[in-house]
């Protein structure tokens, strides 16, 4: 049976790695996107010329009718999907809790969390039984980000508590649902949140001394999507060098 992926957030960063490195191993993998085409697009052009099969898909996975339209797009070009990495999200500049808006709460919450509900829902629908999920959470859930994105780290702790309970209500059908918990990983974000040498500011207080790489953080979710984690539901891989 063919393994077929869906990436959301997959033009960037622990998306695009994961994108390449699910393609390296088989996969036919969708790079979803919301904005940015360029990236997505150069994602494809390199696993293509890999030898490796994908395409783009444009689509607000926040948004309930594109994330069916999302399905129906991978299911066409493929077969129907198998495998679906919920990496989509969403951070605002470093601010203290009394100054986060409504507004942005609302949209951290919907980018970051109601994505991955809606994904996963779609997923669960069409899936009847095998496949595999993997969340992308981040150590933020554990840690609380205060003074720097709590609305961001709640998001977070929400997708834990979706993981937990959508893997023993899907364990039955043979359904397994994932998380990885990144941490001060060298990727763009940390530039969304107004501070891009974040990492290099903190290496110190890691026990590893040091920031991750997106292919780390890669390499635990093509991980928990195989065949070799056929033992492993309803976990949580932390990767944040030892915080």
């Amino acid at each position: 049976m063919d393994k077929v992926s869906i990436v959301t957030g997959g033009g960037r960063g622990i998306g695009a790695a994961t994108s390449k490195l699910l393609a390296s191993q088989g996969y036919k993998v969708c790079v979803n996107y919301r904005s940015d085409a360029q990236s997505a697009d150069a994602v494809v052009r390199e696993i293509i010329a890999s030898g490796g099969e994908a395409f783009s898909f444009q689509a607000d996975v926040s948004n309930e009718c594109e994330v069916v339209d999302l399905f129906d797009a991978t299911e066409n070009a493929f077969a129907p999907v198998t495998h679906l990495v919920n990496n989509a999200g969403i951070l605002f500049s470093q601010m203290s809790f009394a100054d986060i808006e409504l507004e942005r709460f609302n949209q951290v919450m919907s980018s970051n969390i109601t994505s991955c509900f809606l994904c996963s829902r779609e997923f669960v629908r069409r899936v009847k039984s095998t496949g595999a999920i993997v969340n992308v959470s981040s150590a933020a859930s554990r840690l609380g980000a205060p003074f720097e994105y709590i609305d961001y780290a709640a998001s977070k702790g929400a997708m834990d508590s979706l993981t937990k309970g959508l893997s023993l209500e899907l364990a039955p059908r043979g359904i397994r649902v994932n998380a990885v918990r990144p941490g001060f990983i060298y990727t763009q974000m940390h530039a969304d949140g107004g501070e891009p040498n974040r990492v290099e500011r903190l290496a110190a207080q890691i026990p590893l001394q040091r920031g991750g790489t997106p292919d780390e953080v890669a390499n635990a979710i093509v991980w928990l999507l195989s065949d070799e984690a056929s033992y492993v539901t309803g976990s949580f891989i932390d990767l944040a060098g030892g915080k």
